[in-house]
């Protein structure tokens, strides 16, 4: 959408609900949000097949993706898509045999920022689909704390159409190599849990209740509110609000080893043509807590 026109609306409602269902619609379309609301309607009384999907995009990242999956499977999730943005890696090797027992629906996907265009997809093919789809990354793992899986969590939001879940950055821990083991076993330190950074979120939806995400963070919904992981409206944009990790978290392992990360630079970012900075290292190779 427009940036100007994107400024006048925030500036003419500040109602930050209405404000994201307005930018949704705007980005969506308002022939195409018509006939979405219109299509749903005919299948209100569908059932979908899952009640726990995970979207992701990903390049490059073959070596991760056992370690994700295999943790995100034994915490409930019953699906994933992924969508494979150009990866010259074994990734889809990798994903083969996950690909063959139904556990992944794999799509080649190509093209530079195409982020919101895989998201967009994502839920127009599988609104019917899953009960719940967490938009996430390879990068990031989701952590129940007070529940043994993400389901037993999420029985408690049903009244919601998106629950927003806020990270925990990990660091390096002064890792200059890619060493072998996994991610979780390998990174240790963490950042303190306020830190600002770790007021950002990642979203879980209801795919019939929202209509298109307009950040990598943040859905539109077209039905329903957005709750915070403590069950509470999110009336505030994540940015002013303290984060929450006592219930649910994500595992944010934005940098690992300093080798790791200048591969995540080779791989470019997921939604701009933009080069990512070296600096962002030092500004998240934050390690002021290690865990037990």
């Amino acid at each position: 959408m427009n940036k100007a026109l994107t400024n006048s609306i925030e500036i003419a409602i500040p109602f930050q609900r209405t404000l994201n269902r307005l930018r949704g619609i705007f980005r969506y379309g308002v022939i195409n949000t018509i006939k979405l609301m219109a299509m749903l309607r005919r299948n209100k009384n569908t059932p979908p097949q899952h009640y726990l999907a995970v979207c992701a995009m990903a390049k490059n990242e073959g070596p991760y993706f056992e370690e994700w999956i295999e943790w995100h499977r034994k915490i409930g999730v019953e699906k994933f898509y992924i969508y494979d943005n150009e990866s010259s890696d074994n990734t889809k090797e990798i994903l083969a045999p996950y690909i063959e027992s139904g556990l992944v629906e794999y799509v080649f996907w190509t093209g530079r920022k195409q982020q919101f265009a895989i998201y967009e997809d994502c839920l127009n093919r599988h609104r019917l689909d899953a009960h719940w789809i967490a938009i996430i990354d390879l990068d990031e793992f989701i952590i129940p704390k007070t529940d043994k899986t993400i389901p037993e969590f999420l029985k408690r939001f049903e009244k919601f159409a998106a629950v927003e879940l806020n990270w925990l950055i990990y660091g390096s821990g002064g890792a200059q190599k890619k060493e072998p083991g996994g991610v979780m076993e390998r990174f240790k330190h963490h950042s303190v849990p306020n830190h600002v950074l770790n007021r950002y979120v990642k979203t879980i939806v209801n795919p019939r209740r929202v209509v298109i995400f307009i950040s990598s963070h943040k859905a539109a919904t077209i039905s329903g509110r957005t709750a915070d992981s403590h069950g509470k409206v999110a009336r505030k944009n994540f940015k002013y609000r303290e984060p929450q990790q006592d219930v649910i978290r994500i595992n944010h392992y934005i940098v690992k080893s300093y080798e790791e990360f200048l591969e995540k630079c080779a791989r470019g970012r997921a939604v701009s043509i933009k080069e990512i900075d070296p600096a962002y290292f030092n500004s998240r190779d934050l390690n002021d807590i290690k865990e037990e």
